[in-house]
């Protein structure tokens, strides 16, 4: 579990991961360079959950031997897939995410951090983020060091 005291806020207990695959810690379905050494850190902390409609069908190859638990689901349900794993997680889940389907994942996650990355982020996912990133090792960084994250959502 990562537990983080926000001043002027609750604290912030985040016992999974879920982040989504391509555009996300993906590009291109290919798995950004630095991403697998940080799930495998973040993997001893909190579960870490993949999910993804697999666009390019390279997901189980890029995550294989990685601590993590991969779920696909077909694209054309995508959004709602997400959301329906969120909900079956119960509270402390962070996801991260760049797409608008996304958005229903978000509105449950205990945090929420939209990554810009090289695929680009959809403009109406900002507003369920607590936190904008340039790039999925930025996001997973806050996670490992989470003084970055008390800074950024102090009241």
């Amino acid at each position: 579990m990562i537990c983080i005291d926000i001043p002027g806020r609750e604290e912030l207990r985040i016992d999974r991961l879920a982040l989504d695959f391509n555009g996300t810690i993906a590009a291109d379905g290919v798995l950004a360079e630095g991403v697998a050494e940080r799930i495998a850190l973040l993997s001893d902390l909190v579960d870490v959950i993949v999910l993804t409609a697999d666009t390019y069908g390279s997901a189980s190859a890029a995550c294989e031997g990685l601590p993590l638990r991969l779920l696909t689901f077909p694209s054309d349900s995508a959004g709602l897939s997400k959301e329906e794993i969120v909900r079956s997680l119960g509270g402390g889940v962070c996801c991260v995410g760049n797409g608008y389907n996304d958005i229903g994942m978000f509105d449950l996650a205990a945090l929420r951090i939209a990554v810009l990355g090289e695929e680009g982020t959809c403009a109406a996912l900002l507003g369920h983020a607590d936190v904008l990133v340039p790039g999925p090792c930025e996001a997973l960084d806050l996670l490992l060091r989470p003084s970055r994250l008390r800074a950024t959502l102090r009241a």
